[in-house]
């Protein structure tokens, strides 16, 4: 096992119409005449991780691999680009199809919905699909079953943050946490967003619209006390996190529009600044980082 510490930063790629803040005012059924602007968006994230060079122990230069929860909906229409993050050494791993809450689905629709968009995804890319995400980390005990009888390695849904009422909990007391890493029964795991604890509260520091509304200052410092304690840390962002312009919801609460769009700006900068700011870790997959610990 490497000493290095690990960063595990994950995408979960869906576009900005798509996010559960404004189900409200946004149909399913208008998805398809949305303006679709995920794809530059990864682009922008893939070229990212490609120009930022990494210096691990042993002297060897590396590059950012992260990990691209690719929601089914957006699979289906852009497969192209499912096959470049793949074929740029990313993993690619299932964020559902249509982005509904785990927790409000029948368990035989979270069973189709789940074998339908690794299915998918597996036929894009040639090769295994080892990992799922819950939309809005809505997971509890019952799901987290129905991920592990569907032939996964992984879940990456569970989220400490206790005051966001979409996240699901999970019954982990009797895992033996490796960091980020929770061993659920033989050859099935749960990696975690990471979060920073204190005697009675937890700071989130997982990513999305945390990591764009703390200052970087506080965040950095924050990651390196995870890293410190832990060994690893989990990061989560959108793609449309990385687009100012992108359209508005004028509808929507002023709750909501601020959750959405606070500093979209800054988040591609401050992302390389969290990269560069850890030149010695080790960016690595989801899938790569449990084989690490535990082989197949």
């Amino acid at each position: 096992m490497t000493s290095a510490p690990s960063i595990l930063i994950t995408i979960d790629v869906e576009d900005w119409f798509q996010v559960e803040n404004f189900k409200p005012w946004i149909s399913y059924e208008s998805w398809g005449s949305r303006e679709l602007r995920v794809e530059r968006n990864v682009h922008t994230l893939l070229d990212l991780f490609n120009s930022v060079s990494l210096c691990p122990p042993g002297g060897v230069p590396t590059t950012v691999k992260a990990t691209f929860f690719v929601l089914g909906w957006v699979a289906h229409r852009l497969s192209h680009l499912v096959r470049e993050i793949h074929n740029r050494g990313h993993e690619v791993a299932s964020h559902g199809f249509s982005h509904d809450l785990c927790a409000t689905q029948s368990l035989e629709d979270l069973k189709k919905d789940l074998s339908q968009s690794r299915q998918l995804l597996e036929e894009i890319i040639g090769v295994r699909v080892y990992g799922y995400r819950a939309p809005s980390f809505s997971v509890n005990d019952d799901v987290l079953r129905v991920i592990e009888d569907g032939g996964y390695l992984y879940d990456s849904s569970f989220n400490s943050f206790e005051l966001n009422s979409r996240y699901g909990r999970l019954s982990l007391a009797g895992s033996v946490r490796e960091g980020v890493l929770y061993p659920v029964s033989p050859g099935f795991f749960e990696l975690s967003v990471s979060n920073l604890k204190f005697a009675t509260a937890t700071l989130p520091l997982g990513g999305g619209g945390y990591f764009r509304l703390l200052p970087f200052p506080v965040f950095r410092h924050g990651v390196r006390r995870v890293l410190g304690k832990e060994g690893s840390y989990l990061f989560y962002l959108h793609p449309w996190e990385i687009d100012p312009d992108q359209p508005r919801v004028k509808e929507a609460g002023f709750y909501f529009k601020f959750r959405h769009y606070v500093n979209l700006g800054t988040t591609l900068s401050k992302l390389k600044r969290l990269i560069t700011s850890f030149p010695h870790a080790r960016f690595t997959t989801c899938r790569d980082f449990i084989l690490s610990h535990h082989r197949e």
